[in-house]
C-alpha cells in the first residue's frame, strides 16, 4: 500500500457517532525509516557540503598552524642571535663601566698620593732639625 503522507500511517477512525476504536498507528513493516528517506536523500547534498566546508576548515586549520609554527621558529631564531649580541653589548658597558671606575680609583690615588708627598716634603724641614739637634745634643751637652 503506498501512502500519500504521514497520515496515512494511521488506521481510519469511524465517523462522529457511538464510540469506537480510536486510531492507532497501522502495523507497517517499513515504519518510519522509509518515510525518512526522502528527507534524507534531499538533505544528502548539503552534508556532503558540510563534510567539504569541515575538511576545508581543517586542512587551513592546519596550514595556520603549521605557518604559526615556523613563525614561532624564525621568532625564536633571531631572538637568539639578538640574545647573543646583547650580551656582548651588555659586557662591553660593564667593561667600560669598570674601566672608567678604575681610571677615576687611579686619579684619586695619585692626588691623595701627591698630597701626601707634599705634606711629607713640607714635614721633612722640621724633622730634619730636630734629627740634627738630637745628634748635636751630646756633644754641645760636652762643651758645656
Amino acid at each position: 500500500m503506498a501512502r500519500l503522507s504521514i497520515l496515512d500511517r494511521f488506521r481510519p477512525v469511524g465517523a462522529p457517532g457511538p464510540a469506537g476504536p480510536a486510531g492507532v498507528p497501522a502495523t507497517d513493516d517499513q515504519g518510519p525509516a522509509a518515510e525518512l528517506v526522502p528527507v534524507f536523500a534531499a538533505l544528502a547534498g548539503d552534508v556532503a557540503s558540510c563534510a567539504a566546508l569541515v575538511e576545508e576548515a581543517r586542512l587551513g586549520a592546519e596550514r595556520e598552524v603549521a605557518r604559526a609554527r615556523a613563525q614561532a621558529a624564525a621568532i625564536v631564531s633571531a631572538a637568539r642571535l639578538e640574545a647573543g649580541a646583547e650580551r656582548a653589548k651588555a659586557a662591553a658597558r660593564v667593561e667600560q663601566a669598570a674601566s672608567e671606575r678604575d681610571t677615576q680609583l687611579l686619579e684619586q690615588a695619585r692626588r691623595e698620593a701627591a698630597a701626601l708627598e707634599e705634606s711629607g716634603l713640607a714635614l721633612i724641614p722640621g724633622v730634619v732639625g730636630r734629627v740634627i739637634d738630637t745628634l748635636l745634643a751630646p756633644q754641645s751637652a760636652g762643651q758645656e
